[in-house]
Formats: structure tokens, C-alpha cells, sequence
């Protein structure tokens, strides 16, 4: 981190809180805070669970209830058992929640339009061009990686989706049963691991090892990054992780291979240290394999 950076990043926390509003408790004119209009906001027309608005919001769980119960009040909200399964608890917006929702939405687009009407047309491009970017990159930031069972609901999402990607791109499609194996058990402790990466309480990436402990040699499996966080830098993130709990692990050497079509992926592999080699298994979907040495 360059000296300076910090304060750079604080003076851009303070200037958008001042103009959007954020310091004040009647946020666009209406009698709550933003903390409380932007809950509401986060709740799906079909209704959403407490745990996805806690993990969405990086909002603690009492506090998270509080501010709830707040909404419900103002009988903007009911929160029930959800009726497929009662220990799950969901939030659903009311009549009267969806018609306070349109009403922010008039408001937050005029706030909106308030900032951009000042400005030149080229200014106006630049601001919107910077905001997406800024946008993403706290997207980013944002992103957690951990050990995930393979069998946990996020890690199934990203194992799928994975799946279907690798069916639509290569030229013969893919079939898991035909290519070489890497099972729950072979991507579990201490045959091997799945990370999982998450944004906002979303499983946006995942990538695995299998581990090989005669040989010291780990097999990187199952890269994948969700289609709305490329060019975020996730996939290197998942595995340079990957290339640590090998190393924590008495691994050596990573090994992995690709498909032709994956060119995304092998610029990857090439910037990240890893060799091009002679094939090392009969992987039928595999044109390239790969080494990296994790004693250097």
C-alpha cells in the first residue's frame, strides 16, 4: 500500500456520504436513515431470508433485528418461518413496503439526477465511467475466500455453474464422469480442500486440491470465477490461496491442466508462475498441463 492511499480513500468516504446524504436521519426527505431505507431496498419482491440480508449487509445479527423490528413498526415489514422450512426466518415486504419502496426509488433517481445535472456531457461519461469502476472494485474488495465442504449449498452453486460453463465452451461439451475425478471426498480434509469465494453473501468463485501426500504434489481442480467478477483479479486470488494451503500442507508442486478453449485461463497459469510440461495424466479434455514449483 503507497503512503497516502488511506487518506486518498478516507477524503472519498467523506465527500460521497456528504452528498448523497448519508449523515442525515431523514434520508431523502423520509423519516429514516439510510441504514434503514437501504434494508428495505435489499428486500426481494418474493421476500428474502434474514441470513442473506445479514450476510448481504455485513450487518450483526442483534443489530440486523433491530432495525427490522423498526421497519415492521412502521408496518413496512413481516418477518415469518418460511413456509418450506420453519426454521428459516424471512423478511417480506408489505403493501405498504412496496409502495414506500417506489417511493425511494422516484426520490434516490431525482438525488441521482441532481448530481449529474450540473455537469458537461463529458464530465457526466467520466463520473458514471469512474463510479463503475469504483463499483467493482469494492465489489473486490469485498470478496472472502475460505475452506467450504464441498458439499455446502454455495460450494454446490459454484461446482455446478462451473459444469455448465465448461459444457458450453468446450467443443465436445463436458461430461464430470469422463473426466478425471474430484470428489467430495477427494476435496475434503486431508485427501484435499474446496475454497469457495463469496461477495456480499453471493458464491461468485471456487477453486480445489487434491492432495497427494507420497508424492508431494497437489493437483489444482475446479477453477472457476463467476462471469460478473472477471477481470477483478479472482481467479489469480483463488489460486495464489490455493498455492499457500498446498504449501502449508508439505506440498511442492502444483499441477493442473486445461482445455484449448480456456484461453483466459492458461494466460493465468503462464503469469502466475507456472511451466508449461509433457502431459502427466490422461485427462480426455485436457490440451495443456501445467507445473509450478512452490519451493522457489
Amino acid at each position: 500500500m503507497e503512503p497516502g492511499q488511506i487518506d486518498v480513500v478516507r477524503r472519498f468516504n467523506r465527500a460521497v456520504t456528504r452528498r448523497v446524504g448519508a449523515l442525515s436521519d431523514e434520508y431523502l426527505s423520509r423519516d429514516r436513515s439510510l441504514g434503514l431505507s437501504r434494508l428495505l431496498w435489499e428486500v426481494e419482491p418474493d421476500g428474502s431470508e434474514v441470513r442473506v440480508l445479514r450476510s448481504r449487509l455485513a450487518l450483526d445479527s442483534g443489530y440486523l433485528s433491530r432495525q427490522l423490528r423498526r421497519l415492521e413498526s412502521d408496518g413496512l415489514v413481516t418477518t415469518d418461518p418460511d413456509s418450506d422450512d420453519g426454521r428459516v426466518r424471512k423478511v417480506r415486504l408489505t403493501e405498504a413496503g412496496v409502495a414506500e419502496r417506489a417511493t425511494l426509488d422516484l426520490a434516490s433517481d431525482e438525488l441521482a439526477a441532481s448530481i449529474l445535472d450540473p455537469l458537461t456531457d463529458g464530465q457526466r461519461g467520466h463520473l458514471v465511467a469512474a463510479m463503475t469502476e469504483v463499483e467493482r472494485l469494492l465489489l473486490a474488495s469485498q470478496v472472502r475466500i475460505e475452506i467450504t465442504d464441498p458439499r455446502a449449498p454455495d460450494a454446490r452453486y459454484c461446482l455446478r455453474s462451473y459444469f455448465e460453463e465448461l459444457q458450453r465452451r468446450f467443443d465436445t461439451g463436458f461430461n464430470p464422469t469422463r473426466s478425471i475425478s474430484a470428489s467430495d471426498d477427494e476435496m475434503t480434509l486431508p485427501n484435499g480442500l474446496l475454497l469457495v469465494a463469496t461477495a456480499q453473501g453471493t458464491p461468485v468463485g471456487c477453486g480445489a486440491l487434491k492432495l497427494h501426500a507420497e508424492t508431494r504434489i497437489a493437483d489444482v481442480k475446479r477453477m472457476w470465477t463467476s462471469p460478473d467478477t472477471r477481470g477483478l483479479g479472482l481467479g489469480r486470488r483463488i489460486l495464489e490461496r490455493l498455492a499457500d494451503e498446498a504449501t502449508t500442507r508439505g506440498m511442492q508442486t502444483l499441477r493442473l491442466e486445461t482445455n484449448r478453449t480456456l484461453t483466459e485461463a492458461r494466460h493465468l497459469y503462464e503469469t502466475a508462475g507456472f511451466t508449461q510440461i509433457e502431459a502427466f495424466n490422461d485427462e480426455q479434455y485436457a490440451h495443456h498441463w501445467f507445473e509450478r514449483n512452490l519451493e522457489r
